[in-house]
């Protein structure tokens, strides 16, 4: 029985919203992470660029201007990234039927995995261009990041979305509409579940923003790549641990879908969606810290 539970805040998911004439313009919490996570992340590479005593041979990676135009390259990868993943990866049945429906960026629906691979595609073009060195870009970018993984999940805790599973835990948290009605017959109504939104704030954003500010402080930077290791590594291993308690992203298995096989593999396996997508990047990491710590 459901002894203990923490109703959810009356939070909305608009900061503001202005009436144009009929033509309502809002500003969602989750539009507000996005932009700050990124100024906050291009002020974090602009300050480790100005301190060349971090950097391997006491010089600094890129000059303030190709920061700027990293920054345009990531936002880009971001949105166009993030939003693809979303489609391939979770519903691309739904997508593939109304393929418009995938410019409605402002219904919601992006994929981490997604967003990262775009903001790789974008940094690989900048260092090619540039001719920057690829690790201590990804050191750079890595060290940048967490602060708007945290504040993207804040935001996805405020739209009450990407909840977790069922749970008796007196942290519990009873989430608006479908998530407190759909835990099942045997289940005390109303429904608590663990705030896993908010479990992915402290791990990926917190601790493991951390881990890497702390390593770059004693020097880690001098080794490219050993930073950009650890956080594939820390947010991958994060991301598997969190999925125990957050709930599965609803597939849609249908003879069309492309990726049927790949969730009928995560069935297999036991493991989710994003658990499967996490195991490449701990390799990568994993790699990457090898790589680095043999270098001289």
């Amino acid at each position: 029985m459901l002894t203990a539970a923490i109703p959810f805040p009356d939070i909305r998911p608009e900061l503001f919203t202005i009436d144009l004439g009929g033509f309502a313009v809002s500003l969602r919490w989750y539009a507000l992470a996005y932009i700050a996570g990124l100024v906050i992340g291009w002020r974090i590479i602009l300050a480790l660029m100005r301190r060349p005593a971090l950097w391997p041979g006491g010089r600094a990676a890129m000059t303030p201007a190709q920061v700027e135009e990293l920054l345009t390259g990531t936002v880009i990868g971001v949105i166009v990234g993030g939003r693809l993943g979303y489609v391939l990866f979770y519903q691309p049945a739904e997508y593939l039927a109304d393929p418009l429906a995938i410019l409605r960026v402002w219904e919601g629906g992006m994929a981490f995995h997604g967003g990262f691979l775009g903001v790789v595609v974008a940094a690989a073009i900048v260092a090619r261009r540039h001719r920057v060195p690829a690790s201590s870009l990804a050191d750079a970018m890595a060290l940048a990041t967490p602060p708007g993984l945290f504040l993207g999940r804040l935001a996805n805790f405020v739209n009450a979305e990407l909840w977790g599973r069922p749970t008796l835990a007196p942290w519990g948290v009873i989430f608006p509409g479908a998530a407190a009605q759909d835990c099942g017959p045997d289940w005390p109504l109303p429904c608590a579940r663990h705030p896993s939104q908010l479990y992915e704030a402290g791990l990926e954003g917190l601790l493991l923003g951390g881990i890497l500010l702390v390593m770059a402080a004693r020097g880690a930077l001098r080794r490219p790549g050993l930073v950009a290791g650890v956080f594939f590594a820390g947010y991958g291993l994060a991301r598997v641990f969190v999925e125990i308690f957050r709930q599965a992203d609803a597939q849609f298995i249908t003879p069309d879908n492309p990726l049927g096989h790949v969730i009928r593999l995560t069935d297999t396996l036991g493991l989710s969606m994003g658990q499967l997508l996490s195991l490449p990047m701990i390799a990568a990491g994993l790699l990457c810290i090898a790589l680095a710590l043999r270098r001289a």
